[in-house]
């Protein structure tokens, strides 16, 4: 071969990937030992995960993350502040606001009237944890569930926020917190991706933000470490079916013939996306025969489908996910997100949050129940939450009936259950206002950084070289884990 031919041949993505080879070596000798790290190279071949994990005794083998898109009001559902009832209609004191940023919905209004909530509280459990009259079957589950009432983050409107908490930067281009599990912890079902995710259907405001696929995307990380959706129609998985004409035979025989090409690629490029993609079409073909079976509900017994509600047979309800997550742990997924949308409510509140609890309040408390019974809680964290908060003080017209929140970043509520979690414990409090923090404030970096810890993954050691920096879920700021919460 010609010196010209070997120039022809030498892409731009084979010399950075030839050439690079060497910076790399320098770069990883210089590294902390005591740090997980990958080249890209060679994380596309470790399909169990990486062989430094865990750092220490999972409590958690897996972790189902329900998402409330949106941002649920506090106030209304787990932030009982009675005091409220005095305020209506008054102002909040620019002592508690405290000149904090506001966003353009509500920064022109020239007051912002108290709205107290108008639902009803009541103590439940044997430490008496008041819970709102929206959320029956959860308020019965006091007793399981740790719940966090100082959560708090800097971004104050829905995107940024919500890829904020997935993927631990309001930019995009991170990787989202179930592909990073699941490059670190690969998966106990190779039929089946590490991480999946579902989309719910929702009867509150219809009007919903919308969902990006960052929010599950593997950002740095190689693609076969994404999310792959589940849908409620059609093709539970898009492109799973063999086109018409093609039986499984022809296309084993494609397959076969595409990985030979492919490795080929990889070998002259050395680019590990082309390992991805072999690792993604094979996963594809195993899941045409998984997939359809873990759709298949039909196997479920009454008395569990009745845990669930009456919506638990519609595909694509919450309480369908929710039951579809179950199974998806017993069959070894690693991480599942449910994200339920509509919890966006600047106006209409006594309409639209009733109708949001409804969708999801007793699917996420059957979904506790089927867990516990089927001896799954133990080892499988469950967290729920939404991207911020809301103000006390009204959006838009208040009456005695009707009123509306904005975003507020600087407290809202998640809670969390099993997987190491202390059970019956409330953590943090919130000023007379469900306005500031007065104490154990959890930055959103800590709550990831304690979803990694109960998987067995210190967030500061796990890290991946990108870019000139080690990167982390819980980025280059402190976090913590919240130990106060964890059995």
């Amino acid at each position: 071969m010609n010196n010209q031919e070997i120039i022809n041949r030498l892409t731009r993505r084979s010399f950075f990937s030839q050439t690079s080879a060497g910076l790399g070596a320098a770069a990883l000798a210089s590294l902390n030992a005591g740090n997980v790290v990958a080249t890209p190279a060679s994380s596309s071949d470790r399909v169990g995960g990486l062989p430094s994990l865990p750092h220490h005794e999972p409590k958690a083998r897996r972790a189902i993350y329900l998402f409330m898109s949106g941002a649920p009001s506090q106030m209304d559902m787990w932030d009982h502040k009675p005091a409220m009832a005095d305020w209506y209609d008054k102002d909040l004191p620019e002592s508690i606001r405290q000149g904090q940023r506001l966003t353009t919905m509500t920064s022109g209004q020239s007051r912002f009237p108290i709205a107290p909530s108008i639902y009803k509280f009541s103590p439940h459990g044997q430490n008496q944890t008041m819970a709102s009259e929206l959320i029956p079957h959860m308020a019965g589950k006091v007793d399981e569930i740790a719940l966090v009432k100082s959560m708090y983050t800097e971004a104050i409107n829905h995107d940024p926020a919500i890829t904020y908490i997935c993927t631990g930067d309001q930019l995009p281009g991170k990787a989202s917190l179930g592909s990073w599990l699941s490059y670190g912890l690969g998966t106990e079902n190779e039929n089946l991706p590490a991480f999946m995710v579902m989309t719910a259907s929702w009867t509150g405001r219809q009007q919903a933000q919308a969902l990006y696929n960052r929010l599950w995307g593997s950002g740095f990380l190689p693609s076969k470490y994404q999310g792959v959706s589940l849908r409620s129609s059609g093709d539970k998985v898009l492109y799973l079916s063999n086109p018409d004409g093609v039986d499984p035979s022809v296309r084993r025989r494609m397959l076969d013939s595409l990985a030979r090409l492919n490795q080929s690629t990889a070998e002259q490029i050395g680019d590990p996306e082309t390992n991805a993609r072999i690792a993604q079409y094979e996963m594809a073909f195993r899941m045409q025969t998984s997939v359809p079976d873990l759709a298949d509900i039909s196997d479920e017994p009454q008395h569990v489908l009745d845990l669930y509600g009456p919506d638990v047979t519609k595909p694509g309800t919450f309480a369908n996910c929710c039951l579809m997550s179950r199974r998806m742990a017993e069959r070894g997924v690693r991480f599942t997100q449910i994200f339920h949308r509509g919890w966006d409510q600047h106006g209409q509140l006594p309409k639209d949050l009733p109708n949001q609890c409804r969708d999801v309040d007793q699917p996420s408390a059957g979904l506790l129940t089927d867990l516990r019974q089927r001896g799954m809680l133990d080892d499988t964290l469950v967290v729920w939450g939404g991207e911020f908060g809301r103000t006390i003080y009204c959006q838009g017209g208040l009456t005695k009936t009707n009123y509306g929140r904005d975003h507020h970043p600087k407290c809202f509520t998640v809670w969390m259950a099993g997987g190491g979690v202390k059970a019956g414990v409330v953590h943090g409090e919130t000023d007379e206002f469900s306005y500031n923090i007065t104490k154990d404030p959890v930055h959103i970096r800590d709550l990831n950084a304690t979803i990694l810890n109960q998987m067995g993954i210190d967030a500061e050691r796990f890290v991946y070289p990108f870019r000139g920096l080690d990167q982390r879920l819980t980025g280059v700021e402190q976090s913590r884990v919240v130990s106060e919460i964890l059995a």
